[in-house]
């Protein structure tokens, strides 16, 4: 079977030992690139992480509007990606009214692959205050269902290497309209969001689609780009419930092909029936 890349940057094939029932033969791996690249705001350092070489100006943008360095695309006047002996750097210039907030704020932040809060200023960057959801979004069970299929099918990432996290948004209209991959479940986020902000066109009401876990930073990213629901492969944490709760974020993981769970802000959900042997839906949450 052929596979198709995304970006011939992305993975790479290597030579493995196979071994099936105890039988030895070589073969063929498909296994993703990681280098380490800096993103560099004004000439100074803002964060360093381990990503996959691909959509590099994608998580230059995504991850600057997330960490709120900016508010929109336009507030960078210059950006370049330039690859040296030991990684990638992409560069940012930001015009002289964002500059000078980000000078009276800077931190450096440098971790291992996809740190979502690794090096951050103060305790307060954890629990920061998020822009509430709109309330347009609907969503049935079908379109649940849907979104985690169609991802599926565009991870071509993820299904050559077996080592790759995606990221994606759907709208109910027009289904899943953009997906990133990354071998840290923050870059695919951050992809998402910096591809998102240069296509107002896919920027209809929607929920974000998540081959991970939900963990605070990836709902804290998900609100800063707009989404009205958090859709995931995986559980989530506490903490994150009480961010989306807070954020009005409607988050739905555990999702699987015969179901899922919703941990928050259950009305965008429509159209479900009631399991006569089940108790009444309620979800009151206790202060910690």
């Amino acid at each position: 079977m052929t596979i198709a890349l995304p970006d011939p940057r992305g993975a790479r094939p290597l030579p493995v030992l196979q071994v099936i029932d105890g039988k030895a033969a070589a073969a063929t791996r498909w296994t993703p690139e990681e280098v380490a690249v800096a993103l560099v705001h004004d000439a100074g350092t803002t964060a360093v992480m381990m990503a996959t070489p691909s959509d590099i100006e994608d998580l230059a943008i995504g991850f600057s509007l997330t960490e709120g360095i900016i508010e929109s695309p336009a507030e960078i006047a210059r950006l370049e990606v330039v690859s040296t002996d030991l990684g990638v750097e992409a560069r940012l210039w930001l015009v002289a009214a964002r500059s000078a907030k980000l000078a009276s704020r800077r931190r450096s932040l440098a971790g291992p692959t996809g740190c979502g809060l690794c090096g951050v200023d103060s305790l307060k960057a954890v629990a920061r205050p998020l822009p509430k959801a709109g309330g347009d979004l609907r969503l049935t069970a079908q379109d649940v269902q849907a979104a985690l299929k169609t991802l599926s099918e565009r991870q071509d990432l993820g299904r050559a290497t077996r080592a790759a996290h995606a990221a994606a948004w759907w709208t109910p209209g027009e289904g899943l309209v953009m997906a990133r991959e990354d071998v840290g479940r923050h870059n695919a986020l951050d992809k998402l969001a910096g591809a998102l902000a240069q296509d107002p066109i896919a920027r209809a009401p929607g929920a974000v689609v998540l081959t991970s876990r939900v963990s605070i930073e990836m709902v804290q990213k998900a609100a800063m780009i707009g989404a009205e629901a958090i859709v995931a492969i995986s559980a989530p944490t506490a903490l994150a419930v009480e961010a989306a709760d807070q954020a009005g974020i409607t988050l739905v993981a555990i999702a699987r092909d015969d179901g899922f769970m919703v941990f928050s802000h259950p009305q965008r959900l429509v159209g479900l029936g009631r399991d006569p042997n089940g108790d009444a839906v309620t979800l009151v949450r206790s202060a910690r």
